[in-house]
């Protein structure tokens, strides 16, 4: 099965954006919509007592029906905090009211989770949105990136994640500076010199292993060379340094200093490159799929149809899916024989066709199960041993990949003939409209 941190919190990176987005477009009447978030270590019993002051004084609102509202959602939301006996580690988020539905009826909601990663905000509000700042914040990146900044005087290790530097270590070195003196023994300095420089870049170079790699991993996202000389360039062209730091090299930036101030001139250098480092990983991601199909080498697949077949087989190993497919998928089931078949509509599609027909039998079908495609594959692509992917279509290859290939397809562990595989399965029914 496959194992994949960076792809399990691109998932729930993807589940909360689209949790953010149902509660961004929810509105209540007055104000009876709590959102509350709990960060890591907060007492639970203290929040309780705050929800019992806050329906103490809610108990005052004039209005009968807001009164009413604002009561029922306090009283959900005091009934969701008995469920934990402390905050979780990562904190806890709650939103709870009665909200508007589309066809204008009233909707009781509460919602209690637990974030992908520690929230380190306070919050409680009564309101007629949900407030869901906080929750956009954890969507900012929050990739860890390596820096050397490296000059004829020392070199600095040093991390950035997200606003956050941290310098790792530091050393200074003393080379031998070019010069015209020596005479007959110009060329000895000369070696001297070369070879002194050469065990600096070999210094360096084991210091980066050991700080950027853990348990044979590269601990950081992408690396960035600094420098005023031509060290860093040396570094990077150097065999004495990692090949799987080198792969992981975003930029090479030149600075005044080095040192601290090289490390800061360095991060504002390398500011645009590391806000797009997700664009260039889903660039060269989907052009290592555009590559194995203008190679022909038939280990990739695309379509609805097709991807299925071949995460049945477990031959996907990368599955990659369009953020925004709008894709249903249909557990319907014949009242008559009782047989199941699997159908997978877009929106127009399910306008066109509110109910299904069995074709042999004329029978209507009975919708069993209903939920977006792209919730299916999030919940079980790991049992298909595959890694699930998400891609924009922000970039010119995403765009391609979304008009060319219905923004669904995969890359394969083996050759998969799919011409040769029966278009009707067993099991499953695809709708082909």
């Amino acid at each position: 099965m496959a194992d994949n941190p960076d792809g399990d919190a691109n998932i729930e990176m993807w589940k909360i954006k689209k949790l953010i987005k149902g509660l961004e477009q929810a509105r209540g009447n007055g104000t009876s919509m709590i959102s509350l978030i709990l960060p890591p270590g907060t007492q639970i019993s203290q929040s309780a007592k705050m929800l019992a002051d806050e329906y103490g004084t809610a108990s005052n609102i004039k209005s009968r029906v807001n009164r009413l509202s604002v009561l029922s959602a306090i009283t959900s939301t005091q009934q969701r905090l008995k469920l934990y006996n402390k905050t979780p580690p990562n904190g806890l988020v709650v939103y709870c009211g009665t909200i508007l539905t589309a066809e204008g009826k009233e909707k009781q909601v509460t919602i209690d989770f637990e974030p992908f990663k520690p929230i380190n905000t306070s919050l409680y509000m009564c309101d007629n949105k949900f407030h869901t700042e906080a929750l956009s914040e954890l969507m900012e990146s929050d990739s860890r990136f390596g820096f050397i900044v490296m000059d004829g005087n020392g070199t600095l290790f040093g991390y950035l994640t997200g606003n956050t530097r941290e310098i790792i270590h530091k050393f200074t070195v003393d080379l031998p500076k070019k010069h015209g003196r020596g005479g007959q023994s110009a060329l000895r300095f000369a070696r001297l010199r070369v070879e002194k420089r050469h065990n600096y870049v070999r210094k360096v170079a084991e210091h980066a292993v050991q700080f950027f790699i853990t348990d044979d991993k590269v601990n950081c996202t992408g690396l960035v060379l600094a420098g005023s000389a031509d060290f860093k360039t040396e570094l990077s062209q150097s065999d004495l340094f990692d090949m799987r730091l080198q792969a992981k090299i975003i930029k090479v930036v030149d600075v005044s200093y080095g040192g601290e101030n090289g490390f800061n001139q360095a991060i504002e250098l390398s500011q645009e490159v590391l806000s797009n480092v997700k664009f260039i990983q889903e660039k060269k991601l989907i052009q290592k799929y555009f590559d194995e199909i203008s190679q022909d080498t038939g280990r990739y697949c695309f379509g609805i149809e097709d991807t299925l077949k071949a995460l049945d087989l477990g031959a996907v190993e990368t599955l990659i899916v369009f953020e925004g497919l709008d894709v249903a998928r249909y557990v319907l089931k014949n009242p008559v024989t009782g047989e199941e078949v699997i159908k997978h509509l877009n929106k127009d599609q399910e306008a066109k066709r509110e109910n299904f027909v069995d074709q042999e039998t004329s029978t209507d079908l009975e919708t069993v199960d209903k939920m977006p495609l792209l919730e299916w594959f999030a919940e079980k692509y790991k049992d298909f041993g595959a890694t699930l992917e998400f891609v924009t279509n922000k970039s010119q290859e995403g765009s391609q990949f979304v008009k060319g290939f219905g923004g669904i397809g995969g890359l394969l562990r083996y050759k998969v003939d799919f011409a040769g595989m029966s278009a009707d399965s067993d099991e499953e029914y695809y709708d082909s409209d």
